[in-house]
């Protein structure tokens, strides 16, 4: 052992700044303590080195340093690899002197090539989509859910496509991707404000089950019966929306729909950014110049005051507010909120408080890099209104002139959806997406819970992925609050029907709702696929894929693109062209390895999953 003298003068001899060409290079403090040598750097800390033979000498003589070029990285030797790591050090014949293995040959170098490129700062925000499972039928055999006409999503996986990306999973909801498309619904009848449509078919993904698909058509009323309206832009003019695809973008985009006012429809202007600021007082339609200036000069910077921007719009729609009219707010923005309000929590609570005055609110979203979809999907939920993305001068064109009624005007509210699935012929079933839309099953009676809106016009379509039953016995079934079952008694008696579905709506001025009820029955499954339904489920598909999605079974870029190419019609607007163009890039993008998935429910008896190409024929009829 060292005496306390010779360990001193050591521990002052390895204090001293260390030569950098020394193996314990880049290290602050060594110390000398029990005979061991501990070393701490800032990489390493406390971690450091320990010698645990005695150490009596150090060499003091420095090792040459070999050149290398200049902007080369130094190679890392042996010994300074373990003294990083904390590895004990290995000495060599001579105990008085450390060893010191050879460096490693010197690598061959190629200065590096340099390519400019700015940095580019991705804070967008989404919240993440748990996917719904398969819930057994006779235990579970009512689904709830709210209906959601929105349709960024679609707009927005668009837009990382043509740039080239694969967008992220939760960036795609399936239902607003499905939803983008019309399905050539029949009009509604009898003077219901929608249609309801079931049609059902094998799965493509999955031979084994069948897909039905329940889609609403509604009404469009005559001219003479639209309402005047009562129109407040709220525009984001903060320093965020400078690039041509966000305030750029939404001038071109409003002076389209401009264009087409009529004079009973009055126009505001309120932008925000360090502050909120009325720039055009309520307008009729007549007046377009005036509207079409008041644009022109919206610049943007300064910081983003959303609260006080929402605060002063809906008191100019209130002020301006008619009675049995369209009260609306249109916020267009990125959804970068910066001043103000703390959270989300508190711009729900904001949005929902002016929501019981009557005043109904649609998002326009613009932009990436800090797109907050996130944010602005909670805003148009809770706010009685929809959710777009406009990612093109196109995407504006088809949102705010030709689906200007279902964008502006709502035929129904509080839309919910209940389906009571036949344990009979229905082993297991699984909602495809609106994973932020099911409710509580109670909640369908309840008029008090809020639900999603539907626009003059609009389709709304759910698909549902369906295990048949093979010799599962059901069992009784009840749950309080809800309304009786038909399917489940304690005597089950045969039923040719599938399943049940049940709609809750409120009429815009009504607070009451009403409920429309129909059937689908195992003889309305057919061998063959409607083509408007294999459209619609290749969309889904298509969903699947670029989520990676556990439930995809065997689908693949090469059925979506069949099936939709071969079920295209004459799509007069090119928006299915447009949909196989998209599913190609994605095709070319997509390196993920795609094999086969099949999360089944459990417990399962009676059945047996087997690849696609194995799946026997649904026999049905």
């Amino acid at each position: 052992m060292l005496e306390s003298k010779d360990r001193s003068a050591v521990a002052k001899s390895i204090t001293e700044e260390p030569r950098k060409d020394r193996a314990f290079a880049g290290f602050k403090r060594i110390e000398v303590d029990n005979g061991q040598i501990i070393g701490g750097s800032e990489a390493v800390m406390a971690q450091g080195m320990i010698m645990k033979e005695e150490v009596y000498n150090l060499p003091t003589k420095s090792r040459a340093r070999r050149p290398y070029p200049y902007d080369a990285e130094e190679p890392i030797y042996e010994a300074e690899e373990q003294v990083r790591r904390g590895y004990d050090m290995g000495y060599g014949d001579d105990a008085d002197e450390l060893f010191y293995p050879a460096p490693p040959p010197e690598p061959d170098y190629t200065p590096p090539t340099y390519y400019h490129r700015p940095p580019e700062q991705n804070t967008e925000e989404y919240d993440p989509i748990y996917e719904n499972p398969f819930l057994v039928a006779s235990s579970a055999p009512l689904s709830t859910f709210s209906i959601d006409v929105d349709t960024a999503s679609y707009s927005n996986v668009r837009r990382f496509l043509d740039r080239g990306q694969l967008p992220p999973a939760d960036a795609v909801r399936v239902e607003e991707m499905v939803n983008y498309f019309d399905y050539n619904y029949p009009k509604p009848t009898r003077g219901e404000p929608f249609s309801v449509t079931m049609r059902g078919s094998v799965c493509p993904w999955n031979t084994r089950h069948l897909l039905v698909q329940v889609g609403l058509k509604g009404n469009v009323p005559s001219q003479r019966k639209i309402p005047p309206s009562n129109l407040v832009f709220l525009i984001d003019v903060s320093g965020s929306m400078k690039r041509s695809n966000k305030l750029p973008l939404l001038k071109q985009s409003l002076k389209l729909m401009v264009d087409q006012l009529r004079p009973d429809q009055q126009v505001a202007i309120v932008t925000y950014s360090g502050s909120a600021r009325l720039v055009l007082d309520s307008t009729p339609g007549t007046y377009k110049h005036r509207i079409h200036a008041a644009i022109d000069n919206l610049q943007a910077g300064g910081s983003t005051a959303g609260e006080a921007g929402l605060n002063l719009a809906y008191r100019i729609a209130r002020d301006n507010y008619i009675r049995n009219g369209n009260n609306r707010v249109i916020l267009a923005t990125d959804g970068d909120f910066n001043v103000g309000m703390k959270n989300d929590y508190e711009l729900v609570q904001l949005i929902e408080s002016k929501r019981r005055e009557g005043v109904f609110l649609s998002i326009l979203g613009f932009g990436s890099g800090n797109y907050k979809d996130a944010k602005m999907e909670k805003i148009a939920d809770n706010g009685n209104g929809n959710y777009y993305y406009i990612d093109s001068l196109e995407e504006g064109r088809k949102i705010l002139v030709s689906e200007l009624g279902s964008t502006l005007f709502t035929i129904a509210k509080d839309v919910k959806i209940q389906v009571e699935f036949n344990p009979q012929h229905v082993h297991a079933y699984r909602l495809i997406g609106y994973e932020n839309r099911v409710m509580n099953n109670r909640d369908f009676n309840n008029d008090r819970v809020d639900a999603g809106e539907i626009g003059a016009g609009h389709t709304v379509t759910a698909l549902y992925e369906v295990v048949p039953a093979y010799g599962v016995e059901p069992v009784p079934y009840a749950e309080q609050g809800v309304d009786r079952l038909k399917y489940q008694k304690p005597r089950m008696f045969v039923n040719q029907e599938l399943m049940t579905v049940k709609l809750r709506y409120k009429p815009v001025k009504s607070n009451h709702s009403r409920l429309i009820r129909q059937t689908f029955k195992r003889g309305d499954v057919t061998d063959y696929m409607d083509p408007e339904a294999a459209f619609a489920s290749a969309v889904a598909e298509f969903g699947l894929l670029l989520r990676n999605s556990r439930f995809k079974g065997h689908a693949s870029y090469d059925q979506v693109l069949e099936r939709a190419s071969r079920t295209r019609g004459s799509d007069l607007e090119g928006l299915r062209a447009e949909f196989i163009r998209l599913v190609e890039q994605a095709k070319r993008l997509d390196h993920r390895t795609h094999y086969p998935r099949y999360p089944y429910p459990e417990p399962y008896t009676g059945y047996q999953p087997y690849p696609a190409e194995e799946s026997p024929p649904l026999q049905f009829k």
